[in-house]
């Protein structure tokens, strides 16, 4: 047999390789060695399998990635980089790509597969495996996890002896918040608009593990500001023996927080790609650090956006300062049950406002040519009385709020949304945003991009605009005057018309 050493450098990936669990995940920053250790551990379970009747420890693994490029440039290298050809047989690089490997008293075929072709997810489906490894997890959809839970538990049959060891096993950078690993795993709950039979689907089974490895950095904060000096060495990163000292320090220069936060210090989110909306925004500045409790006596404000994504957000004017305290985000609901969801909202957090005054998409006033009911009826008949914001200019809308972000009030920022606002919050530090133009160059859109963000972030202009907010704007725009053509001129001159003799009057 070849000579082969790997020692794994951290106490989490110890963790995961020790654990026997039908179903593993591991994530963690980029270079933190997750892929080399679920590299080795496919080889590790295929030693430990159980020889069968012919003398030979069989076993067949499935290798998956979410695009066939990113499996050849990325997965497959890692695998050759440590099983190279001359030394553990030939690669096919036919598709399905395979890696037969047979040394001594060893059989292991690995399969190679992308998600982006439908003839590989149907391979996937009719495989007999003993195990699948999952690459960059957060690209796979929950319904392809379940999939290959399925298809391991297969290889070698029970009349071989059947498999030693059968699982899934999965690696992956952090990803965003209302992804299935984060809700599975316990750090962030299920969220509300999940229909009830796909919550269950994501209720962590006790045969499945979870591991987190720490971040690449620290990061150093100013004593004064509060804000992010500088980036250094984390005393606790993995697989550092491996890697270069400067490897973190050199990755992170140039970057984006919101790209640090993923790939550097392992925290749930996404990168941003396009030009944020509101670049003032501060998260240490205008995002509570506790819940914003309901200041009675005080009128409160509700922005609405309508449509089959309708949002809602609720919020007060207390001593100068915005307290967005909630938002409602729901998907594939008319506006009739959602003025119920918006109406138990308010009657039960609520109660205890002065009055409250409503604000929506001035288009919700519009009739559809097939019913003669508008959202703004259907609110009204729920109990809810809404009007229409005062204006639907993008412009004014996008002012209402950023003039409120840059605003100081009692020394302290004049705009303050409650830390439960997830959504609201997303989209203020990026995914709420102007997108970039597929040109070369910083080139992005006039206006900011319809996306699942966009909505809560529409019904809070509403909300803004509607209590006065971006009113010294709204004068300052005088209506068009619409251009009427003066009669009795001469298009060809630009002078008036000379009138002419009647043919009596020269007679």
């Amino acid at each position: 047999m070849t000579d082969f050493k790997y020692k794994p450098d951290g106490a989490v990936l110890k963790a995961f390789m020790r654990d026997d669990i039908f179903f593993r995940g591991i994530r963690g920053p980029v270079g933190s060695g997750k892929s080399v250790a679920c590299c080795v551990e496919v080889f590790r379970r295929a030693l430990a399998q159980e020889k069968g009747p012919n003398g030979t420890r069989k076993s067949r693994w499935a290798i998956i990635r979410n695009t066939n490029p990113q499996l050849k440039t990325t997965t497959i290298k890692t695998w050759l980089d440590w099983f190279p050809e001359e030394e553990w047989g030939r690669f096919i690089w036919s598709v399905p790509y395979t890696h037969h490997i047979k040394k001594g008293d060893l059989d292991l075929e690995v399969i190679f597969l992308a998600l982006d072709r439908p003839e590989d997810v149907k391979k996937l489906l009719s495989l007999e495996l003993t195990g699948i490894w999952i690459n960059e997890a957060r690209e796979v959809a929950k319904s392809i996890i379940d999939a290959c839970t399925m298809r391991v538990g297969r290889f070698p049959s029970m009349r071989d002896g059947g498999p030693s060891w059968t699982g899934v096993i999965a690696d992956t950078n952090a990803p965003e918040e209302d992804h299935w690993w984060p809700i599975m795993s316990g750090e962030v709950p299920i969220p509300d608009h999940i229909p009830r039979e796909q919550a269950k689907m994501l209720v962590k089974p006790d045969n499945w593990h979870f591991y987190t490895q720490p971040a690449g950095m620290v990061e150093v904060k100013d004593a004064k500001s509060g804000e992010i000096d500088k980036y250094v060495p984390h005393s606790k990163a993995e697989n550092t023996k491996h890697m270069l000292e400067s490897y973190y320090p050199q990755i992170v220069q140039g970057k984006t927080k919101s790209w640090i936060d993923v790939y550097v210090m392992n925290r749930l989110g996404s990168i941003q790609d396009g030009k944020p909306v509101y670049p003032m925004f501060v998260r240490d500045s205008h995002v509570a650090a506790e819940e914003i409790p309901v200041a009675a006596g005080h009128p409160l404000y509700v922005g609405i956006d309508f449509g089959l994504t309708p949002a809602a957000t609720i919020g007060q004017k207390v001593r100068g300062r915005w307290l967005v305290q909630s938002e409602i985000v729901a998907f594939d609901m008319g506006i009739v049950r959602f003025a119920e969801v918006l109406r138990e909202e308010l009657s039960t957090r609520f109660a205890t406002a002065s009055e409250v005054f409503i604000y929506g998409d001035p288009a919700g006033d519009f009739r559809a040519q097939t019913d003669e009911t508008t959202p703004f009826s259907v609110m009204r008949g729920a109990g809810l009385r809404a009007f229409p914001a005062p204006s639907n200019s993008v412009d004014l809308r996008l002012e209402s709020v950023s003039s409120q972000l840059n605003k100081m009030a009692d020394g302290h920022s004049a705009f303050l949304v409650d830390n439960r606002c997830s959504a609201l919050i997303k989209g203020f530090e990026g995914q709420y945003c102007y997108k970039r133009m597929e040109v070369s160059g910083e080139r992005y859109a006039d206006k900011p991009d319809k996306n699942m963000y966009s909505h809560v972030h529409d019904a809070l202009q509403y909300m803004l605009l509607g209590a006065g907010e971006g009113r010294a704007l709204m004068n300052t725009q005088s209506p068009t005057q619409p251009v009427v053509a003066k009669t009795g001129f001469d298009v060809f001159t630009r002078k008036p018309k000379q009138k002419r003799k009647s043919l009596w009057a020269r007679m």
